[in-house]
């Protein structure tokens, strides 16, 4: 009976170890799978600059969208609303282009958008040409998006998944 208790107790101890060291392993997976991303949106929300494109009301609409979320600072948004101040986005980690302001506009764009930055363009559905979409579809990181409640969700998910160097 002794022996049989005995037997017991290590079967018991054997199946408590494995339970924690599986309980750990198990832990750690969650959370490097979903701490990495969380961290990268919350760096992407603090510290990344967006360039709105957008002229007039377009340009006022768009950043109140954006700062309406309260998830973006008001000092991390720039506007454009001229072609000549194209050269005020480099700095940038994410441009958003109203293509009916900068549609005519979209190769200096492209020409002052490196790979890691991420291009939101906003347009009206059966608005962009097929050479429109050729010319956007060479580069990396663009998105075409028609409906603002789209956006914000584009928006998020460039700012986890586009790069951009610490400074």
């Amino acid at each position: 009976m002794n022996l049989l208790k005995q037997i017991a107790d290590i079967i018991g101890y054997i199946g408590t170890a494995w339970l924690v060291i599986s309980g750990i392993i198990i832990l750690i997976a969650w959370l490097k799978g979903i701490l990495v991303p969380v961290w990268r949106l919350g760096d992407g929300l603090a510290k990344r600059k967006i360039t709105i494109f957008a002229k007039g009301d377009n340009q006022e609409s768009f950043k109140s969208l954006l700062l309406d979320s309260n998830l973006f600072n008001t000092k991390n948004i720039r506007s454009i609303t001229k072609s000549e101040d194209l050269g005020r986005c480099e700095d940038s980690t994410l441009y958003l282009v109203i293509w009916d302001d900068f549609g005519t506009d979209i190769n200096n764009i492209l020409s002052k958008k490196s790979d890691k930055t991420a291009l939101i363009v906003f347009a009206k559905q059966n608005q962009l040409q097929s050479t429109d979409w050729d010319v956007l579809g060479k580069h990396r990181n663009v998105t075409i998006v028609n409906f603002k409640g789209r956006l914000m969700n584009d928006i998020l998910v460039s700012l986890m998944v586009s790069g951009y160097e610490k400074r």
